[in-house]
């Protein structure tokens, strides 16, 4: 175990303590082996730690393909080696050529490993070989349907499609006369599709492809029964592309009752990205933990920072106490509507803030580039939702930090 020390101009000093993870852990053994925190118990910081792993300790990479010998029109390969895409990421790799064959496909991968380019790529060329195609992409989590609705906008420039986003918490109307002008893909949670279904918009029987994207948040978030709802209503002959970060026994129930003899495609290794160096930071009694923020905030390194809190409220205090410090900061949270959390959102990702603070509903599905650090200012619920928060960070082949605040 080691301690690392900073200290700034004023010689206030915190450290954070580190160990490489493994060996015994007082976590597993109190809990029975189960990745939960539960109100009042006593969680071991080890949990947290994990070293980065460097190029020199993991073997490279060799992907069986290139885009380029991918059966998908040239059309499609060009804009993706016009978007800067050089070699597919192992998910890529492995998904794309069984998915364009048709097959069902569960894809089991951590966070930030190219997972929509996976099942955009083969359905995008799906519709080109047959413009009356109709996909159904369900994510569990609004940001996430925006983010895929995005990628297939970009992937599809100069290509005659149409997608439609269909997510609460945004104007109906608009989406439903998007909807009644056509389409070819529509994005969005289940709870929105399920209305647009019951007010007869969509009509299920023209879809012959799905998309099930981080199905076990959708199960944690109790979005099943509208997801089982969706399902049940469309052709019994259907491709269905299913994700998840974890496969627990539930998971594997979803499976089978969705998915015809899929080809399984796992290239998870561990439960975060190698390449995320984790680690505690310990408070002191009585030091003020607001304090040691500013003092890591102040650090040049930390140029690009997600916080997350635990309750919508200490959320936007601590960014408004952040944004009184000099800082620049924004919240994202569930008392602010769609267009404000995309304002601050956009702002983060146009490097117009240094600081985005948000509750868990950002742990999923954000995809934001070059995220420096991501600090846990509160402990997660879960260690699910530790995976995800920190999986901000450290995304593809970037390397990332990931904090978390420790109270003695």
């Amino acid at each position: 175990m080691y301690t690392r020390s900073f200290q700034n101009d004023k010689s206030k000093k915190f450290s954070f303590k580190s160990s490489r993870f493994g060996g015994r852990n007082r976590f597993n053994r109190s809990t029975g082996g189960h990745n939960k925190f539960s109100s009042g118990e006593k969680i071991d910081p080890a949990k947290f730690i994990n070293k980065a792993i460097t190029d020199e300790e993991v073997d490279i990479f060799k992907p069986e393909h290139e885009f380029r010998d991918f059966k998908i029109d040239q059309r499609l390969k060009q804009i993706v080696m016009a978007r800067g895409y050089k070699t597919p990421t192992p998910i890529q790799d492995k998904v794309i050529p069984c998915a364009v064959n048709g097959s069902d496909v569960v894809g089991v991968a951590n966070t930030g490993t190219g997972k929509t380019a996976a099942f955009l790529l083969p359905l995008i060329n799906k519709i080109i070989l047959n413009p009356k195609e109709q996909v159904l992409i369900i994510t569990p989590t609004r940001e996430l349907a925006l983010q895929i609705d995005q990628e297939f906008r970009l992937f599809t420039k100069g290509i005659r499609m149409i997608s439609v986003c269909c997510v609460g918490g945004m104007n109906i109307g608009r989406q439903i006369s998007n909807l009644r002008y056509g389409y070819n893909v529509i994005v969005g949670t289940p709870g929105r599709l399920k209305d647009l279904i019951d007010r007869k918009i969509i009509n299920l029987s023209r879809f012959n492809s799905i998309v099930l994207d981080e199905a076990d948040r959708m199960l944690d978030m109790g979005f099943i029964n509208d997801t089982r709802f969706i399902m049940n209503g469309m052709p019994k002959e259907k491709q269905v592309l299913f994700f998840s970060a974890t496969v627990s026994y539930d998971i594997e129930k979803l499976i089978r009752e969705f998915l015809r003899n899929p080809v399984r495609v796992s290239v998870k290794t561990r439960d975060t990205a190698k390449n995320i160096e984790q680690n505690v930071v310990r408070i002191e009694r009585g030091k003020n933990k607001l304090d040691v923020l500013n003092e890591l905030l102040r650090r040049v390194e930390f140029n690009k920072v997600l916080i997350f809190g635990r309750t919508k409220h200490g959320v936007e205090k601590l960014s408004k106490n952040l944004s009184h410090n000099g800082f620049k900061a924004e919240s994202i949270h569930g008392n602010k509507n769609n267009s404000q959390r995309q304002r601050a959102l956009n702002l983060f990702k146009n490097n117009r803030v240094q600081v985005l603070v948000a509750t868990d509903v950002a742990a999923r599905g954000l995809d934001v580039a070059n995220i420096s650090h991501v600090i846990n200012y509160d402990i997660p619920a879960t260690y699910t939702d530790y995976v995800h928060r920190i999986g901000r960070t450290g995304r593809v082949d970037k390397k990332g930090m990931a904090l978390t605040f420790i109270e003695s």
